[in-house]
């Protein structure tokens, strides 16, 4: 986990004097007297608040310091919190932290106290993506957490160009309609022409029904091209079921196909599609299985092939994709693959689940807005909690 936070402040001599009424607007306001407020806070038991009355409708308010509100508990020590529960403590654990440097708050006040930060994180919901940001590149994927006993599935959208994560949202599933229906309002906020993702087929069905340019990970598809060549080339070797001698396949012929695109999938030469698609024609004609039979070895090598072919333009595009102002992208789909560990997962590993949806999502989106803050100065928590 990497985060960079930036704690409130409390400075009791800080009381910035309202210049208008906060009930009726008015501009004629004055100073009635200084209050005494006690204070949780780890350096001061209390303060004084300012006490104004509006000339027109009567009313009066207090004016706090910078770092206190209206609760016993400053800024600083929700922050605090806030920051303890990030980095991997329970509410409870947090909780005796926080007593042994002299502020008691209870795990349900831990608990308040988190959430209600996470609620207000800006942007990271499709509605309104982070910072109103558009990329013209966007990485895309789905992991799953456990919420009270089931599994819920988390997307999550990231700028590729420079691994901002935009958006984190529940799901109802993982297949292409929901997929497309979450995706398609980040997509228009942000502006993307290319999508990126991993070699999963529903990313790929969303991309075609957005016209979208779609890269799909080079490094999913060598580790599956990696194990299909190292199952099927024991038994091209031996023709073992014969197949590839009824197509007029020597074995040597085969087995050299298979070593072949094993350098292909490693070198990704936009120009190697065509070479692809006449090793595709050498098996083109091996039978499909019939229902209650397994298929041959000639027609798992069709198979292969055939895909591998048709996937060549979606795993080569990050060779001569440039967005508007030159952006690159670098063919794998790392930035959601580790915004998914850091902002998701890390975090998650430390405890035996969530037990409200909301619980996932407030944690899960708190910790991609404080981690896209990283080298630009910290998360100021000072913004969610004042």
């Amino acid at each position: 986990m990497r985060l960079q936070l930036i704690l409130p402040r409390v400075n009791p001599a800080e009381i910035t004097a309202p210049r208008c009424c906060p009930y009726c607007g008015g501009r004629h306001v004055e100073f009635r007297q200084a209050v005494s407020k006690p204070l949780r806070d780890t350096a001061y038991t209390q303060v004084n608040a300012h006490r104004y009355a509006c000339l027109k409708c009567g009313v009066t308010w207090r004016v706090y310091p910078s770092g206190v509100s209206h609760d016993h508990v400053s800024q600083r020590v929700k922050g605090l919190a806030v920051m303890l529960y990030l980095l991997g403590l329970s509410y409870g654990a947090v909780s005796l932290a926080l007593e042994a440097l002299g502020v008691f708050l209870s795990k349900s006040q831990v608990y308040d106290v988190v959430q209600a930060a996470a609620e207000r994180v800006p942007g990271m919901r499709r509605e309104a993506v982070f910072d109103a940001l558009r990329t013209p590149a966007l990485g895309s994927d789905v992991t799953c957490v456990r919420c009270h006993g089931q599994w819920l599935p988390l997307g999550l959208c990231v700028d590729d160009t420079h691994g901002l994560v935009l958006s984190v949202d529940a799901l109802s599933g993982e297949d292409s309609d929901v997929l497309t229906s979450w995706l398609t309002p980040i997509v228009q906020a942000v502006g993307a022409e290319l999508l990126v993702s991993d070699d999963a087929d529903a990313f790929k069905q969303v991309a075609e029904r957005m016209a979208l340019q779609h890269q799909v990970c080079k490094s999913h598809v060598l580790r599956n091209t990696d194990a299909l060549i190292e199952s099927l080339t024991p038994a091209a070797a031996q023709d073992s079921d014969g197949s590839l001698s009824a197509l007029g396949v020597l074995p040597e012929q085969a087995v050299a196909d298979l070593q072949q695109l094993k350098v292909w999938v490693r070198t990704r030469q936009p120009e190697t599609e065509t070479e692809l698609e006449q090793t595709f024609y050498r098996y083109a004609q091996a039978d499909a299985p019939r229902p209650g039979q397994n298929a041959s070895l000639a027609y798992r090598l069709r198979l292969l092939f055939l895909d591998r072919w048709n996937l060549w333009a979606r795993l080569t595009r990050y060779r001569t994709w440039r967005g508007p102002q030159g952006q690159t992208i670098d063919g794998t789909n790392n930035g959601c693959e580790r915004s998914i560990g850091w902002r998701i997962k890390e975090r998650y590993r430390t405890m035996r689940g969530y037990k409200r949806v909301q619980s996932a999502l407030n944690v899960s989106r708190l910790l991609a807005w404080c981690g896209n803050y990283l080298g630009r100065g910290g998360a100021n928590l000072a913004t969610l909690i004042a």
